[in-house]
């Protein structure tokens, strides 16, 4: 602890002033009160489920937060109370905006509609991202990525516009427990690598959530990790809200000017256990009582006093207030309404259902594409690719990054000559980190930009699952609809190229199951370019899935501007014994099994669902009504798989149009093998669409 004398010289030396310190003192002490008080209101089931107390730990979010402009942004923990309230109390310019700042932090704790996320993201997922904070997450470590992508966010914005003050900057709270996930490694060493305006600021409280950090990393300083990034790591006393102050204050500066991340490990201490049901049986009454008495309210109350900038009368005032701030906060919150069951639903999706005109306009340029002869014909990634490069060029918001999508053009392809056109900050090289690729993604598109981040093949996206299916699909709806992540992910999937299990698989059930991310899957140049443009226009999270023995098929694409609806199914042919529908490949298999069946005099009708997600339901129903019969074909896996769910929606909706039992035609729930033939056979061929079709006949 500086003496009163030191302190004065600081406070010259930062140009700190009385009101500023008044003004640490006072956050510091509302963030005491207002866990103090949650954790009273967890005793009595007030506040339901958990709640993680930062008391103890005010000094790293006040004295952080403190440096911080009105552009810059945060990312916050499960344990982020502390980290909400110093950035709000900093945004409130009011002392009634800063009572209801707090108002909304405790409404949103007690799950009530007033709450800064309408009670859908309580203590773990609170967020205020139109004012700068992105948002807490209650998967350890999930926010770290975020932060690396609102940094590249900020870093491109700065560079487009000039910005002669420099970059904005992210500050990103996590835990020790965080530092040893992979999330860790991939977002810093993103971070460093492309230098990026942000601070990683450990708040290393000593233990994950019982287990002593002493035992879970060999190395007990995890700043010392920082020289293995190449970028500074500095260790700071996170008791002391005047020395986390100076050393961000030196992190934000090297990083607004272009000098890339700061790795800053503050050592605190949680006063509570993990959560309020932790005995705390792994810490000894010593150790607490050691650490308690260098609380850093009283280390700042002692050098004020001590410094004559402070008085025993002025302090029990601020403490007051303090309180009865909490007070209020509290009756507001116990006051106020639950979130109406009735809007369960609302903020999953940011809902644009296109208009009729716009499905009619579609639908007439897709029938003049199938009859016009002359059109010009494009290979499926060169629709890919012109799709892109189109909307670069409209909006240069704009960007592309993941492996290999530079120089080398994708691995399939589709990015080639992007790099050159529009170099190496809008086309993206990354390291081999899908965590980092994926929600870095989120963090940009929660701050302005559109990302199109590839994931070379489908079977590596549940290595960044965290990102795009808890963060990424998950944010708009727990932060109360106050934000929005347009991003598309591209990948591809399927088989056909003999490489096995771990580069083969059709994985698109996976990702139609989680709310809040749509799946779009074309299987024409002409719909592979139609929908990646709306993808990409589109407000929300997007799985684009590609597949890769459709890159090199031919077939007709327009010259002029041209967007297909999401959600929006195309019968590819007509027909009226049966109802085929399928998707990406396998549209083109159907097709020929129906072109062998109307050799038979059976007319089968296809339907090429283009999306999974929105699901056009209502044209398959209309198509059953009509047939009275219906085959789901699809080469995901058969358990689980995609066809089971558009036969139960058909059999809820349509089943008194059904003449015969619906069947699904579904690859074999086997890994996919290597050899050819074995390949072949686990997947849905044409022989397989006839034969299921005449059984339903």
């Amino acid at each position: 602890m500086i003496s009163a004398t030191e302190l004065k010289d600081y406070m010259q030396r930062t140009g700190t002033s009385r009101e500023d310190l008044l003004t640490y003192l006072r956050q510091m002490m509302e963030v005491r009160f207002f866990e103090e008080k949650v954790f009273d209101l967890l005793g009595r089931n007030i506040i339901k489920g958990a709640s993680h107390l930062y008391a103890g730990e005010e000094a790293v979010a006040v004295g952080a937060i403190s440096v911080l402009r009105e552009d810059d942004v945060i990312t916050s923990t499960h344990r982020g109370h502390g980290h909400c309230h110093a950035h709000g109390d900093s945004r409130a310019r009011t002392p009634q905006a800063k009572q209801e700042h707090l108002n909304k932090m405790m409404a949103e704790l007690c799950g009530k509609q007033t709450g800064y996320s309408r009670g859908r993201g309580g203590s773990m997922h609170i967020a205020d991202v139109e004012h700068g904070n992105l948002g807490a997450t209650g998967i350890v470590g999930g926010n770290i990525p975020v932060a690396t992508g609102a940094a590249l966010s900020m870093k491109m914005q700065a560079e487009e516009t000039s910005e002669r003050d420099g970059s904005s900057v992210v500050l990103c709270f996590f835990g020790d427990g965080a530092s040893n996930t992979g999330a860790f490694h991939e977002s810093v060493n993103m971070g460093a690598a492309w230098k990026l305006p942000v601070v990683y600021i450990v708040e290393n409280n000593l233990y994950g959530m019982s287990v002593p950090f002493e035992k879970a990393a060999a190395v007990p300083d995890i700043a010392a990790r920082a020289p293995a990034y190449g970028i500074p790591g500095e260790v700071v006393d996170g008791m002391d809200v005047l020395a986390v102050r100076e050393a961000v204050a030196r992190a934000v500066a090297r990083a607004r000017v272009g000098e890339g991340p700061t790795l800053l490990e503050c050592k605190t201490y949680r006063w509570y256990g993990h959560s309020r049901s932790d005995p705390r049986k792994y810490r000894t009454p010593e150790e607490e009582a050691a650490w308690r008495a260098r609380d850093p309210i009283n280390q700042l109350r002692d050098r004020m006093i001590a410094a004559g900038w402070l008085t025993e009368e002025q302090f029990a005032q601020i403490e007051e207030q303090a309180q009865q701030a909490i007070e209020t906060s509290t009756q507001f919150a116990l006051n106020s309404p639950d979130p109406p069951v009735e809007e369960l639903y609302r903020d999953v999706y940011i809902l644009s259902p296109p208009r009729r005109e716009e499905i009619e306009a579609e639908r007439s340029l897709r029938e003049r594409v199938r009859s016009a002869p002359n059109m010009r014909q494009l290979r499926y990634w060169e629709a890919l690719n012109e799709a892109l490069r189109e909307e670069m060029d409209r909006d240069e918001r704009v960007f592309i990054m993941g492996e290999d999508v530079g120089l080398y053009g994708g691995a399939y392809g589709v990015t080639r000559g992007l790099f050159e056109k529009y170099g190496p900050q809008r086309v993206r090289d990354t390291a081999i980190s899908e965590a980092a690729i994926g929600g870095a993604a989120v963090g940009a598109a929660m701050t302005g930009m559109r990302p199109v981040a590839e994931i070379m093949y489908v079977d590596f996206t549940p290595l960044a699952m965290d990102q795009i299916a808890n963060q990424g699909a998950k944010n708009r709806y727990m932060f109360g609809g106050r934000t929005k992540v347009p991003m598309v992910i591209r990948t591809q999937g399927g088989t056909g190229r003999c490489i096995a299990a771990h580069h083969s698989q059709s994985l698109e059930a996976l990702w139609v199951h989680f709310p809040g991310i749509y799946v779009a899957m074309p299987a024409t140049p002409y719909d592979a370019k139609g929908l990646l443009k709306a993808c990409i226009r589109d407000d929300n999270p997007i799985m684009f899935i590609e597949h890769k023995m459709l890159y090199g098929t031919r077939g007709p694409v327009p010259e002029e501007e041209y967007l297909i609806p999401l959600g929006v199914a195309d019968v590819k042919r007509p027909g009226k014994d049966v109802t085929l529908v399928t998707y990406s490949r396998q549209v083109l298999f159907a097709l020929q099994a129906a072109e062998q069946l109307a050799a038979e005099g059976i007319e089968a009708e296809v339907i090429d669902l283009r999306c999974l997600k929105p699901l056009d339901i209502v044209t398959v129903v209309e198509s059953v009504k009509k047939t009275g019969r219906l085959v789901v074909v699809s080469e995901g896996y058969r358990m689980g798989g995609f066809p089971g769910e558009v036969i139960a929606r058909i059999c809820e909706e349509a089943f008194f149009y059904l003449d015969a039992p619906p069947v699904r035609v579904a690859a074999a729930d086997v890994p996919v093998p290597m050899n050819e033939v074995l390949e072949d056979a686990t997947i849905p061929q044409v022989p397989d669409i006839v034969r299921a079709v005449r059984g339903v006949l």
